[in-house]
């Protein structure tokens, strides 16, 4: 008798249990900055009331914030240069940028090229948030703070606020500082004339001067 064929065995798929896949966790998004809201809900409006713009593009915004520090002492000390650069990243939230000098002056001791101060630019939400924190906690820290002044614009719509100490912003531990040291805000926006930009900025909440 012939022999009946071995049928070949099949293999057996071994159940692989699959390793349970982990949700992809959704990108949480960012809260809106409050002085965003404030500008497109209720500044825009009313700019859009007061100077009878047709277009929502023709009504001013704010483009850029520039926080800049002049140390002329990083001539002698570098070191103090890196402790303000600390102290203005804890500030702003943002990584600042070393600023050298020009050209050389003999009078001062200075070569071109050597770093004598900082400063960081902001846009966006980091621009918005650190505006409100200016506006809101910052400057009414300043001793006898009766507003600041309206006559600093440039004639082309960008306003430059000076700030003598750095103590008025609350981030900042005055028992690490290892030099009070002053810095210029300039607030760079899309108005074309001075009228304009101020009338944003008020409209945001910069307390000016009566």
């Amino acid at each position: 008798m012939a022999q009946k064929q071995k049928e070949p065995k099949k293999e057996e798929k071994k159940e692989t249990t699959p390793k349970e896949k982990e949700a992809p966790r959704k990108q949480e998004k960012a809260p809106t900055p409050r002085l965003k809201e404030r500008y497109t809900g209720t500044v825009m409006p009313a700019l859009m009331k007061e100077f009878s713009y047709k277009n929502v593009m023709q009504v001013p915004r704010v483009n850029k914030v520039v926080v800049n520090v002049g140390l002329g002492e990083a001539i002698q000390n570098i070191k103090l240069l890196d402790s303000v650069q600390k102290e203005v990243s804890i500030i702003t939230g943002q990584k600042s940028v070393t600023t050298k000098a020009k050209k050389s002056i003999a009078g001062f001791k200075l070569r071109k090229g050597m770093p004598i101060g900082c400063k960081v630019t902001l846009r966006g939400d980091r621009m918005y948030e650190f505006l409100d924190r200016l506006i809101s906690v910052a400057l009414p820290r300043i001793r006898d703070f009766k507003g600041v002044s309206g006559r600093a614009f440039d004639g082309k719509g960008n306003y430059t606020l000076g700030i003598k100490e750095q103590f008025i912003f609350p981030e900042i531990d005055y028992d690490k500082v290892e030099m009070v040291h002053g810095m210029d805000v300039a607030v760079c926006t899309s108005a074309k004339t001075d009228a304009e930009a101020k009338a944003l900025l008020k409209h945001m909440g910069m307390p000016f001067r009566k």
